[in-house]
């Protein structure tokens, strides 16, 4: 792990109308470092995630990514980072149901102009370590839940970004399934050397992180 946090918020709050979604949070995500944020529905998870990921900007205070403030730049130039430094899975995956895994995996390089056997080399070798070698042809609406999420984790990481967020990412899933996508997002992000954000309702998907912090009306409740 780094020896400086790879991103930081200090101070972050975010109002919709009379509603405080987060109240003066201050957090730091470190490379090759889990984070788990843990809480009851509408406690301001998944609005601190937006905005540590710069989909919306706070109200106040500051979100800064390897000592560059980014919640106050241009929206066109917050996407275009977003891109390259933010890796997302969500709870559905949300993989393009015509495109083969492998197509999905290197779909990010390949809206970033790359070259399409250049593109498709790095994403070919994420499969192996992820257990779905030999799955680069099915679309998914042919994988299981579980081999589905992890062709989400291999496009979420194929970037080779900063910080990987995941939003429930095994909500959907069994217990088996839950326990194996886990543990392959955990090694990659520690191998690609990324910071790990997970919002999760499971105590079980949380304890497994480095850290746990725990949000309650929009704000910090306990860290562990």
């Amino acid at each position: 792990m780094s020896t400086a946090p790879v991103l930081i918020g200090r101070g972050l709050s975010k109002r919709y109308g009379d509603v405080v979604a987060i109240d003066g949070v201050d957090i730091e995500v470190w490379r090759g470092s889990s984070l788990a944020l843990t809480g009851p529905s509408g406690s301001g998870k998944t609005t601190l995630l937006h905005v540590l990921a710069g989909i919306i900007s706070p109200d106040s205070g500051s979100v800064v990514l390897d000592g560059r403030r980014i919640d106050d730049m241009d929206d066109r130039i917050r996407t275009k980072l977003r891109s390259r430094h933010f890796g997302f899975v969500f709870q559905e995956g949300y993989l393009v149901p015509e495109l083969t895994a492998l197509e999905n995996v290197a779909l990010p390089l390949l809206l970033q102009r790359q070259e399409r056997r250049t593109a498709f080399d790095s994403a070919r070798r994420w499969f192996e370590p992820l257990g779905i070698d030999g799955l680069e042809g099915r679309r998914p609406g042919e994988l299981s839940g579980g081999q589905a999420q992890r062709v989400a984790i291999a496009r979420a990481i194929v970037m080779g970004p900063s910080v990987v967020f995941a939003d429930e990412p095994t909500a959907a899933l069994d217990s088996e399934s839950t326990h194996r996508t886990m543990e392959m997002l955990e090694q990659v992000t520690k191998y690609a050397d990324a910071g790990l954000v997970v919002v999760t309702h499971d105590p079980a998907v949380a304890e497994r992180c480095d850290r746990q912090i725990g949000i309650l009306d929009g704000r910090i409740g306990m860290a562990a």
